[in-house]
């Protein structure tokens, strides 16, 4: 039993949870990831946090900076000239910065100075994995461009000299040992998340079915971080046309997908799911009654769809609105 000097202590520890108006630092010692091998940098996103009063969503970017500058000044994260004004607010973007454009080397280093600028003002900005950062850590490059290839062969502390990799001499083998698990970048994307539950809304990069809903959101994250760092097998999952990073069953506004929905956001204990992957270049859509937001709205140079995000902010979802992209 514990003794009075204890007890004080236990209350002194709720009092200042009580004090911090709790989410902060119970998301300290409850929510914060584990390092899940010896490589793990630390620092990993939380697979929850406690509902916050503004997040913003951004959706798919696809190595365009310029679109990515602008999707964060408009969700009021950033100034002109790339420093975090957010204050507390939460940045949530589901994934796909990679392929398709030019400016993905750019874009990563930003938001990884972002994150810290952020996470210092007690706001926060956490990325999600899409299906093409899992395509390039497979060394599948269909997507990439020119310049894409050829950005990465600077790249500090790349071993060029493995067997593996001595017989290739295309463009591509810098970025292959950049992104192949336990690489450079690799390593880097081992920190982003496959999904977040922020409060009572799910954000993930294409959605998660009742199948994947069952299982619980830290098991994905881990999964999927290790194998990233070089320390575990593959996740199957990663490559299911059905799972988190590719499915497009939420595509649909019809009653069986609603209540597929449904069925997901119970088992998630959400009230809202968020999602990417899927171009809706007209703008950003909701369907089923305001439980599922597609925010892909194809804001790169590739699609040239519009730049718009998505705000949540207590109760009130809203559509932020901002200029159209550059034409393709």
């Amino acid at each position: 039993m514990p003794d009075r000097s204890q007890s004080r202590a236990w209350v002194a520890l709720l009092l200042v949870l009580l004090a911090a108006g709790c989410s902060g630092v119970v998301e300290a010692l409850h929510a914060s990831p584990t390092r899940v091998t010896a490589k793990d940098p630390g620092g990993l996103y939380p697979d929850f946090l406690f509902a916050r009063s503004r997040v913003v969503a951004i959706g798919d970017i696809h190595g365009d900076l310029q679109a990515a500058r602008r999707a964060l000044q408009l969700a009021g994260a950033t100034d002109a000239k790339d420093r975090w004004i957010g204050g507390d607010l939460v940045i949530v973007q589901v994934g796909d910065i990679l392929d398709r454009g030019d400016g993905e080397r750019e874009i990563l280093d930003l938001l990884q100075r972002l994150e810290v600028e952020a996470k210092a003002k007690g706001g926060r900005l956490i990325q999600l994995l899409g299906n093409h950062e899992a395509m390039n850590a497979q060394g599948d490059f269909r997507y990439v461009t020119a310049a894409g290839m050829a950005d990465f062969d600077t790249t500090a502390g790349l071993d060029l000299t493995a067997p593996d990799m001595e017989q290739r001499a295309d463009v591509a083998r810098a970025r292959r040992v950049a992104f192949q698990p336990g690489g450079v970048f690799a390593r880097r994307l081992a920190r982003l998340a496959v999904a977040v539950r922020v409060g009572d809304t799910v954000f993930v990069h294409a959605g998660l079915l009742p199948r994947y809903a069952r299982i619980p959101i830290s098991s994905l994250n881990k999964a999927s971080r290790v194998w990233l760092q070089g320390g575990g097998p593959f996740p199957e999952w990663m490559d299911d046309t059905n799972g988190p990073l590719w499915t497009r069953a939420y595509t649909e506004s019809d009653r069986q997908t609603c209540a597929t929905l449904g069925e997901a956001l119970a088992l998630l204990k959400a009230s809202r799911m968020v999602i990417g992957h899927t171009v809706y270049r007209k703008g950003i859509e909701s369907a089923c009654d305001g439980a599922l937001w597609r925010i892909d709205t194809g804001m790169s140079k590739a699609f040239g769809g519009v730049i718009e995000v998505l705000e949540i902010a207590k109760d009130r979802v809203k559509v932020l609105r901002g200029a159209p992209a550059a034409s393709p």
